[in-house]
């Protein structure tokens, strides 16, 4: 079973997603992880043209494994968990996600990995394009100011030198790109249930979440 959380940079979804995994006791799969693993594995390589990356994409070795409330990310072996949080590789996800090829790449390793078990996902394109069939999705929302605020707290922890205005700029230019892409634009599914976290708590918009998942499914406390 696969539940879903699209939304825009930093509308809450990491965080929200991973804090339901922990209540209901299920699978948490981070897909911004994985782009920015594939991102990493990109800029490493000294940024090869993008057609010559995507050649040798069979050749990454990518995995990815969630213990005690963190998404690990390891490449050819090597963790780069912490590595992928950097301003640096943020700057440049969007130039890799965009491409189909590589959204194909990192789209089938998640329809993989859900196979068996119960996941909770947070993404971009999860509900329309990843999986269109999911048993339940949500696509949350907030102000970019907002958005801005809770990006800058989680990057500060690999990077002290990001400031505010720096993320707000990020966002937008993030926003502008997933929404204008040709290969599975960001978008609110046609069944997905909007949730609006501006001005909203943590707990708050988790409870609603998690309500709204116990009337849907057969997954409780």
């Amino acid at each position: 079973m696969i539940i879903v959380i699209d939304g825009p940079a930093g509308s809450g979804k990491s965080s929200t997603a991973k804090e339901i995994a922990n209540r209901l006791n299920i699978q948490f799969l981070d897909s911004g992880a994985l782009y920015r693993a594939v991102t990493y594995c990109w800029i490493k390589a000294d940024k090869p043209d993008i057609r010559s990356f995507i050649n040798i994409l069979p050749e990454v070795d990518l995995s990815s494994e969630y213990i005690d409330k963190t998404f690990y990310v390891k490449l050819n072996g090597d963790d780069i968990t912490n590595e992928i949080r950097t301003q640096y590789v943020a700057e440049h996800v969007s130039e890799i996600a965009t491409q189909p090829e590589i959204r194909a790449f990192v789209n089938n390793y998640m329809r993989n990995l859900v196979v068996d078990d119960a996941y909770i996902a947070d993404g971009r394109d999860l509900g329309t394009a990843v999986f269109p069939d999911a048993e339940l999705k949500f696509f949350m929302t907030a102000s970019i100011k907002e958005r801005a605020k809770r990006r800058l707290k989680e990057m500060q922890e690999t990077d002290a030198s990001i400031t505010l205005k720096d993320v707000e700029e990020n966002i937008r230019q993030r926003d502008q790109k997933d929404q204008s892409r040709a290969s599975d634009p960001l978008k609110k599914a046609d069944d997905a249930i909007e949730i609006d976290t501006t001005g909203k708590t943590f707990d708050e918009q988790i409870s609603k979440m998690i309500t709204i998942i116990e009337n849907k499914t057969k997954l409780n406390h």
